[in-house]
């Protein structure tokens, strides 16, 4: 199983794709954001997400579920960076393999070697784009109606053209 954890903050404030919904509001693009990991982990990845709480005071650090992605806002008085090093250490520790999506220097730096590798928030938010692009062009394609004449042989469907009076058989 993928498993993929999030710097929510640094995907949301420093990618073209939700950058312009983070600047009207914040909800909004943590939604949009959480709803497109959604996909991932409709599709098997274990996704954990991490945004910055740590100066809201009551902010506890509890993972919480969301469409199937793991929610986390910092505990009060951590930064969500301590939050995905120690999750990323912990994963090399035993072994399992994880993506850390950052493009925090430091972070990078301290999450990345052994079982885990490290993407920059620019490339992973393209690879979600590009997901849903290919979805989108998926769901546009127009699908061929399947008819049962289409799993009948010629000489069948020649003998219930002949039956039903058509002077001329489909020839198929």
């Amino acid at each position: 199983m993928r498993s993929i954890i999030v710097d929510g903050y640094n995907v949301l404030r420093g990618t073209p794709r939700y950058a312009a919904v983070a600047a009207r509001d914040m909800d909004a693009a943590r939604e949009c954001l959480i709803g497109d990991l959604g996909a991932r982990a409709a599709e098997g990845a274990s996704v954990t997400i991490v945004f910055d709480g740590g100066g809201n005071p009551s902010s506890e650090g509890e993972p919480r579920e969301v469409g199937g992605v793991t929610v986390i806002f910092s505990p009060h008085g951590h930064e969500a960076d301590a939050v995905i090093e120690a999750l990323a250490a912990a994963a090399r520790e035993a072994g399992e393999p994880v993506e850390v999506v950052t493009s925090d220097g430091a972070t990078r730096w301290t999450a990345a070697g052994g079982s885990v590798t490290v993407t920059r928030a620019t490339s992973f938010a393209r690879e979600l784009a590009d997901d849903e692009a290919s979805w989108r062009r998926e769901d546009a394609a127009p699908r061929r109606r399947t008819t049962v004449s289409d799993a009948v042989d010629d000489g069948t469907r020649e003998r219930l053209d002949r039956m039903a009076g058509r002077k001329n058989p489909s020839g198929r």
